[in-house]
Parts: structure tokens; sequence; C-alpha cells
């Protein structure tokens, strides 16, 4: 028998498809559902009052954004494809954008360009004394994102928005990214041969770290942090947040 050892992510799953899965020892190599098999699941679900949830996609907003996390470290052995940079580049094209002006260019880096990129950007601020990434860790995938029109405050909304939504998307099909504002603009721009001004950069690749999110209360320190290889991410609690 067959046993696939690479991580499988459930996120873009259908629920049904999800509890499926535990008939795999009863089906053929291919894998296909028998009626006695749909049976089976059906029956379970029913069991446990999930029925309703059958084509109700396995992720949510809440747990994409709660994987969405700001990665400096990547598996180095995972090869990101054109194909999945263009799929999260789409995304782009179904975001609001402000006056509808949609000034945003993506300018999709792999392979050997790539290291034209690693060299202009930096990472980990807060923790200088680490120089990360580690060696052997580093993203070997990025899109440069520009503007075609000078930066504003209307240009900036829509790259947040962007940004945002294009890491998601990257979540949603099991890689992860981060926002990486602080590069060398100019040389980037010469590098890669780009006709517009670069704003951001974003990494994307197969996370290999480990992040969790820490509350704090108004005027603690919000400076992330490492101990014992976690890295650790404060945020304010929502109480702390709501204006009264």
């Amino acid at each position: 028998a067959f046993v696939n050892t690479e991580r499988v992510d459930v996120e873009a799953m259908r629920v049904y498809d999800l509890v499926a899965i535990g008939r795999s020892p009863y089906t053929d190599w291919t894998g296909r559902l028998r009626r006695e098999d749909e049976q089976v699941v059906e029956r379970a679900m029913c069991i446990a009052g999930v029925e309703a949830m059958a084509t109700r996609r396995v992720a949510t907003l809440s747990r994409l954004l709660q994987r969405n996390r700001s990665y400096r470290g990547y598996d180095a052995s995972f090869i990101v494809r054109d194909d999945q940079l263009r799929r999260i580049i789409e995304v782009a094209r179904l975001c609001p954008s402000a006056r509808n002006q949609q000034v945003l260019r993506f300018r999709p880096v792999l392979g050997d360009e790539a290291e034209a990129v690693l060299r202009n950007i930096r990472l980990g601020g807060a923790l200088p004394e680490l120089n990360l990434p580690f060696p052997g860790t580093e993203p070997k995938a990025f899109i440069v994102i520009c503007s075609t029109v000078e930066e504003s405050k209307y240009v900036d909304m829509d790259l947040g928005i962007v940004a945002q939504s294009m890491l998601l998307q990257a979540v949603e099909i099991g890689l992860g990214g981060i926002c990486i504002g602080a590069f060398n603009h100019k040389e980037l721009k010469e590098e890669l041969k780009l006709p517009y001004e670069p704003l951001l950069v974003l990494a994307i690749g197969r996370p290999k770290e480990h992040i969790e999110l820490k509350e704090c209360r108004e005027g603690d320190t919000l400076t992330y942090y490492r101990k014992d290889e976690i890295h650790y991410v404060p945020k304010i609690t929502l109480n702390d947040l709501i204006i009264e």
C-alpha cells in the first residue's frame, strides 16, 4: 500500500471530503468511493450533527488569519511554483480598490532571480542578533508589488488590502509569507528592471517556524521575541482595542 508522508493541507477541502478520508483504508488504490462508502460518510456526518456543513470549506477566515503569520524561515526542500504565485497574485483582481484606481502591478520572482531580492531585503529588525533568516531557511520565492502612479494614501490603502488578501490566499494553498518593507528600493528596481516603483515585497514559501500569539495589555511592549525556538508575537486584547 502507498502511504503519503507529506503534510496534507485541508483548508481548501469540503467538510464532506475531509470526513471521507476516513474511508481510505476501505477503498481501492484509486481512492474512489463506492456507494456504500458514501453512505458510511453520510451516516457519520449525521451522527456528528454536521450534515448541513457538507459543502462548506474547512478553512474559515479566523483560521486563515491565525495561520497567516510573518514567517522569516522556510523549508528549503519545497520549491514554490510559478502557478502558485500566479494564483496568489490573482486575488488582487478581486480586492476592492480606492477610487477603483487599480494601479498596483506585481512581479513574481523565482529561481536564480530570487538571489537579487534576497540580498536587498532585511528581515527580523527587532532581533538583529539572530541575523534572520537562518542559513538554509531563506525564502526563494517573492512577489514585488509596484505602483504605476506616485504613492499616496489611496495607493497605500490598496497596498494593505491586497497584501493581506494575497497572504491569506498563500495560507489557503498551504504556504505562508511575510510583508517586507525594509528593502533597498533603488537597487531592487534596477536589478529586476522594474518599470514602476516597488512599494512592498512579499516572501512566499512553506514556513519552517513555530509562531505563537501572546496576549498583552495596552501599554505593554509589542516587540516580538524568541524563546526555546518559538517566535512570540504580542497582540493587544480585544477589550483594550475597543473605544468605550
